[in-house]
């Protein structure tokens, strides 16, 4: 009976967003390659996690406003990360990629060697 109670439970209960692993990304972003000397936020959202930052380099808001950076969505039917890139010409959300394992999204949002998403 106890079983059947926690069973009941856990359906609907959704791994992400949740505090540690914000912390994680919060962390990750410190070692990032671009725009190092911004400070981005890591916000929650349904499912994963939204970064925004400073637009430092002007590209994209000449004023230097708060911009979106990555979208990390987990789905966890499939248990992998997907990490999306923000078109600011169009106000949308592309997928760049799909990933089994959180950290690999983050080397590779850290990385960004063709400014996909340090713009």
């Amino acid at each position: 009976m106890h079983s059947a109670a926690l069973d009941q439970t856990i359906i609907g209960f959704s791994a992400h967003p949740n505090d540690l692993d914000r912390k994680r990304i919060e962390r990750s972003l410190k070692r990032r390659k671009r725009y190092r000397y911004v400070s981005p936020h890591v916000m929650v959202v349904t499912n994963g996690y939204r970064i925004e930052s400073p637009c430092c380099s002007r590209n994209i808001d000449p004023d230097g406003g708060i911009i979106d950076v990555a979208l990390l969505l987990h789905d966890s039917g499939k248990a992998t990360w997907q990490l999306f890139r923000k078109d600011h010409t169009k106000g949308t959300w592309e997928l760049h990629s799909t990933y089994d394992r959180l950290i690999a999204v983050l080397d590779r949002l850290n990385a960004d060697p063709e400014r996909t998403f340090w713009q």
